[in-house]
Order: C-alpha cells, then sequence, then structure tokens
C-alpha cells in the first residue's frame, strides 16, 4: 500500500499528528527523535507486526485485506473520509463502520430533528430502530404503542394496516432500504436478527426480501390515518451525517396551507417531547 505522494492521510503523517497519550500508551522515557507514534506502537494498535507495519508503509506490502486497513485507520484514528481515502489508496472499497454506541445519535442529526418544527422528523438506526423524534412524529407514531422498529411496525403491528393506507409502497421501500443497509453494515447484530426474525414472521416480509432489490430511503410520499389527526400526507426526504454512518434524519413534511399541515399542527399541539 504505497501512498500517494499528495495524500494528507499517509500513515507516516498521520502518525505524526498522533502522541502516544492521545492513544492511550505510556509517553515512556527519553526524548523521541521525531514527533509522533513510533512504527512499532501502531503496529501494536492495529494488531500487526512491526515488520508488516513496516512494509506497508513503505510500500513493499501490496495486497492488505480491508480487515488489515481498517484496523489501521482505527489505530491512527482517522476519521471517516479519511479511512475512506486509506481504503482508496490501498485499492479497496471500506466497508461502512458504526459508530460506537450504535444507539448514540450524532449530535449533528439532533440538530437536524430540532430544526423542523412542522415537520415530522426522526433519526433512524442501521436497522431502521427509530432513535430519536421530534414532538410530531413522536405524536404521529403514537399508535403503534411504543413500538421503535419501523420494519416490525409495518410488518407485525396490528394497527400498521389501518395506519397505512399504502401499504405496499411503504413496505417495499423499507425492505429494500434495510437489504441496503445489510450490505453497507454486514455482520451488524441487530440488522440480521432483526431480518431473521422477521422472515419467519412475516410472509410479506419474506416475499420482499427474496425479491433481491436493494434502495436507499430516498424521496417518497407517505400516507398515514392517524387515530385523531385523521389523513395525513406527507413528502418524506432523507439526509445522514458522515462522520455517523448509518444513521439517517427522515423528515416528513406536508404542502402549506393544506389539511395535512393543519393536522400536523394539531398534533404538535397534543405532543409531548420525547428522546
Amino acid at each position: 500500500m504505497r501512498p500517494s505522494s499528495h495524500s494528507e492521510i499517509s500513515s507516516a503523517r498521520a502518525r505524526a499528528r498522533l502522541e502516544p497519550s492521545d492513544v492511550g500508551l505510556p509517553a515512556g522515557s527519553g526524548t523521541r527523535r521525531v514527533k509522533g507514534l513510533r512504527r512499532e506502537e501502531v503496529a501494536v494498535l492495529a494488531g500487526v507486526s512491526a515488520d508488516y507495519y513496516v512494509r506497508l508503509e513503505q510500500g513493499r506490502e501490496t495486497n492488505p485485506s480491508p480487515q488489515v486497513v481498517g484496523a489501521l485507520g482505527r489505530a491512527l484514528r482517522l476519521d471517516a473520509d479519511a479511512r475512506t481515502h486509506l481504503h482508496r489508496l490501498a485499492g479497496l472499497s471500506p466497508r461502512a463502520e458504526l459508530g460506537s454506541p450504535r444507539d448514540h445519535v450524532h449530535p449533528d442529526l439532533l440538530r437536524l430533528l430540532d430544526a423542523f418544527p412542522d415537520a415530522a422528523a426522526y433519526v433512524l438506526g442501521p436497522a431502521f430502530d427509530i432513535l430519536a423524534t421530534n414532538v410530531i412524529a413522536d405524536a404521529l407514531l403514537e399508535p403503534f404503542d411504543g413500538e421503535t422498529n419501523m420494519p416490525r411496525i409495518l410488518f407485525t403491528h396490528p394497527r400498521a394496516r389501518d395506519v397505512f393506507p399504502d401499504r405496499r409502497l411503504v413496505t417495499s421501500a423499507t425492505v429494500y432500504a434495510l437489504r441496503l443497509n445489510a450490505a453497507r453494515f454486514s455482520g451488524v447484530p441487530e440488522i440480521d436478527e432483526l431480518v431473521q426474525e422477521l422472515l419467519e414472521a412475516s410472509a410479506e416480509f419474506r416475499a420482499l426480501w427474496e425479491d433481491q432489490k436493494a434502495g436507499g430511503l430516498t424521496r417518497a410520499f407517505k400516507v398515514f390515518v392517524h387515530p385523531e389527526a385523521g389523513r395525513i400526507e406527507l413528502t418524506y426526504e432523507s439526509f445522514d451525517v458522515r462522520a455517523a454512518p448509518g444513521q439517517e434524519l427522515l423528515v416528513g413534511s406536508a404542502a402549506p396551507g393544506s389539511r395535512s399541515a393543519q393536522a400536523l399542527t394539531y398534533l404538535a399541539s397534543m405532543a409531548a417531547p420525547r428522546r
């Protein structure tokens, strides 16, 4: 893996930006000849031999595995963009990595969440668990009695057919997006467990999953029938943050002045914030 001479994330430069204390290592005694981490220290952090790491940094090892490149990115405390670039320098397509802990909503998404006082906004995790809501989204989802996973709501909750009159559109988009996440975040337990659960619980889910189609949660039109607010027609947009792979913000807005917009105002007035 020979770093580009123009790259700002070569392992040598990344080492120079870190001190042992930055990564939980003792500083040791004596004066360091060069600033930053030693090659041996990076090797320990990445779980590879010092000789192998030297060959990587010098470009004499040309076929590192995705696991090794990922371990180096973590050892060097690279951000999401830098990790992606490191994989590309190695000729690899990076596997997306989830933040930790997985139920911690990124602050940028929380700020976005509160920026839509007239829309239904909520943050989803990689298995489409609802991690946070604004007031309107909280009220809109009230019929589901505290269930916080969207695929489980759609395929197993007894009130789903009443609330979603256009279920076929909603369910297919959700399953295809879940399949996309299953590929992006392969081996994530909550996705695998949810898929297995729904394959056994729902013939409808099983048929859609076996379609083998995949696609993101892009712009979509959804209809809700709320038990108190009535029919609500919303256009949804999705947003994500690079620093929080697997988390995305969905925002459903109504046409200004429409009956649906009035219904959202009513939901806001009757709801209390919940996180």
